[in-house]
């Protein structure tokens, strides 16, 4: 049983809960996820099983695509929902955008300028380790670290309203944004809503957030847990699992004779005599038997056309 499960992670559960779930559903010890979800979070988690949790370092650096929903009005002590609110600084902050009109363009303006290469600053409240401990267990116990910025990618930050309406105004003087983001790998969507609050002036946290797309996965190939236990129970679990050579389906891929899946499996590189190698030195290959089976990811060494096996997966048919 190796492969890729993409599930549709539920409200209230950690990304470690889902994972537990999962191996208890299918019976398989081994089992890991890519990117960790918020407990408040929903939508795509790429659940690894077997040995394919040997690849989570292909594809853990993938890009996300998010909905989310910034509430402008006031911050909380985390960033999202889940947090305490907290009252804006005296003279700083303090009118929220429910008091007054905001202008169409001043909205456009603060999403723009948060596209592209930005730095943010990881939350307290993050799963990041510090000094061996993560940031979260500092923030519980009142403890404010020191954390060094982050380059991220933002690809896409727009509104996402219908109709034309932006901002959604609540009854308590709060307004909504709904908001699609693409976004690099290890993004912090909550620090994003609250730096898109601070360019309007008020105080904002990210009342939901649902990842739509991890990589190539989208939710449209996500199931639920209740759907898993059914597909389960029916003996069919092959529908869902994807095989590991599917799951790195982004990267480019040799296929061996028998003796050079001997070689591979063994550890042993080798050399490619392809007169159109063009890959980089440090490009990730999957590396196949003539089936098609997975069974190694290697690292491209250019100067002497070398494949060196990195992540060996063993298994192949025949062999």
């Amino acid at each position: 049983m190796d492969g890729v499960l993409i599930i549709d992670k539920p409200a209230g559960l950690t990304s470690h809960d889902v994972v537990a779930r999962v191996r208890k559903i299918i019976g398989e010890r081994k089992a890991g996820h890519t990117g960790t979800l918020d407990p408040f979070a929903t939508g795509v988690l790429v659940v690894l099983v077997g040995r394919a949790t040997r690849l989570a370092r292909f594809l853990s650096g993938a890009e996300k695509e998010y909905e989310a929903v910034i509430r402008l009005g006031y911050a909380t002590d985390t960033g999202d929902a889940t947090g305490t609110r907290l009252e804006p600084a005296s003279g700083l902050m303090a009118e929220t955008l429910g008091r007054r009109s905001v202008r169409r363009e001043d909205v456009e303006s603060a999403l723009a300028g948060l596209r592209g290469e930005i730095k943010q600053t990881p939350p307290m409240y993050s799963a990041k380790k510090v000094a061996g401990r993560k940031l979260y267990e500092h923030a519980r116990r009142g403890e404010e670290i020191e954390r060094q910025p982050i380059l991220v990618n933002i690809s896409r930050f727009e509104a996402a309203g219908q109709d034309g309406v932006l901002l959604t105004q609540n009854d308590d003087s709060t307004s909504d944004l709904s908001a699609r983001i693409i976004c690099s790998a290890g993004t912090y969507v909550r620090t994003l809503a609250e730096d898109f609050g601070r360019r309007l002036g008020s105080g904002a946290h990210l009342r939901e957030l649902r990842r739509t797309r991890a990589g190539k996965f989208t939710i449209k190939d996500a199931i639920t847990l209740e759907q898993l236990t059914e597909v389960v129970g029916s003996a069919s679990l092959e529908q869902v699992l994807n095989s590991p050579d599917e799951a790195l389906s982004h990267l480019p891929s040799v296929d061996l004779s028998g003796d050079h899946v001997v070689r591979t499996l063994h550890g042993l590189g080798m050399q490619i005599e392809e007169t159109n190698w063009d890959w980089p030195s440090g490009q990730a290959v999957r590396m196949r038997d003539m089936k098609g089976n997975l069974i190694a990811v290697g690292i491209c060494d250019a100067e002497q056309k070398l494949i060196h096996p990195r992540v060996v997966i063993r298994g192949a048919e025949g062999v």
